[in-house]
């Protein structure tokens, strides 16, 4: 007998399907450039001081810009809530982007950060993994996934959303989840670099998936900087996350891993990196 969870899934995956939405992964017509994304412009360079809490910084700014003159302290939007102890010392620096909102509370968001030994720079905009995935499955560009057809986004299943649903032609489907990486420590990147409860639920929820017949899933690490080697689950921070990700490898989960070239002006798609439990 099927699981009341069971029936959810095959129901909301055919509500999902819509004329006209459906990309074919890989095969002969896949787009040979690479997904990339246009950072937005200008991007005012600004010294990290201080944050008071998950979502803001304050930076000192290292040019004039508009209304405000170099060497003005700014109180910024901080996209990603995770620790970032390793990025945010006082006098990295920070690249930030004015707001379009004149009566928005932080006039400026943090959007990339300076990696600590100077030689590169790291996104904190969490946002931008999934849209560089989704112009990627929907352009075919992920080797690791072909065969797959992009669905949807924002697929429902007992009580959470996962990020992408993929289809084939023979009926079966794929639940995918992805995960932003910015933690890099001996050039081995780590997820996460704070406890996640919603992280590891979202990970056993992928292994009740890849059980069900006609069913899997998949986890992609995407790491926000181009400096390390492999991706591994940060078992001394969260323990739970990365016993969650073991046990979802046994059952069946994919756990794939892909890098960005990041730069000043522009954020791509790069290669394919090892990722595993830990």
């Amino acid at each position: 007998m099927a699981h009341p969870h069971h029936r959810s899934i095959s129901t909301e995956a055919r509500a999902s399907q819509r004329p006209g939405t459906q990309f074919h992964i890989g095969g002969p017509h896949r787009s040979m450039s690479a997904p990339g994304l246009d950072l937005p412009s200008p991007l005012v360079p600004a010294a990290f001081l201080r944050r008071p809490n998950r979502f803001v910084v304050h930076a000192r700014l290292e040019r004039a810009h508009g209304e405000w003159s170099e060497g003005a302290e700014v109180r910024c939007h901080l996209p990603d809530p995770g620790r970032l102890t390793e990025l945010l010392a006082r006098g990295r620096r920070l690249w930030l982007r004015p707001a379009d909102d004149p009566g928005r509370k932080t006039r400026w968001s943090a959007l990339l950060v300076q990696t600590p030994d100077g030689d590169g720079v790291v996104s904190v905009d969490t946002t931008l993994p999934n849209r560089l995935i989704e112009e990627a499955l929907r352009r075919g560009a992920l080797d690791e996934l072909e065969g797959w057809r992009f669905e949807r986004r924002e697929f429902a299943h007992a009580g959470s959303r996962f990020d992408f649903l993929l289809g084939r032609d023979d009926g079966r489907r794929l639940v995918l989840e992805v995960k932003s990486v910015t933690l890099v420590e001996d050039g081995v990147a780590l997820f996460p670099d704070a406890v996640t409860a919603r992280g590891a639920r979202h990970v056993e929820e992928l292994s009740e998936i890849a059980a069900e017949p006609g069913w899997e899933a998949a986890v992609l690490f995407v790491l926000q900087r181009d400096d390390a080697r492999r991706i591994r689950a940060a078992r001394a921070i969260d323990p739970d996350f990365a016993r969650a990700l073991s046990l979802a490898g046994e059952a069946g989960v994919r756990i794939l891993g892909r890098r960005c070239r990041v730069g000043r002006e522009r954020i791509v798609l790069g290669e394919r990196v090892p990722a595993a439990p830990g």
